[in-house]
């Protein structure tokens, strides 16, 4: 049952604590952890930079696409 709602929750969570671990090369556990204790010391401060990093990641294609190289000048 737990192993269920856990699976579900990391589904349907915005992967941004997956991402970090990927990029710091830790254990997703260890991102997610810090989080949580971030939430009791800073009282939930934090909560709104991980929502801004979840809609970068959701949209990070369109933020990238502006500052694509193009191949010619002429390319709009």
């Amino acid at each position: 049952m737990f192993d269920h709602i856990k699976t579900l929750f990391e589904r349907q969570a915005f992967g941004v604590c997956e991402w970090w671990a990927e990029k710091l090369n830790v254990k997703t556990e260890q991102v997610r952890l810090s989080f949580i204790y971030l939430s009791f010391i800073t009282a939930g401060a934090h909560l709104v930079v991980y929502l801004v990093m979840a809609f970068v990641l959701a949209h990070k294609e369109r933020i990238k696409q502006p500052f694509k190289r193009r191949s010619t000048v002429w390319d709009l």
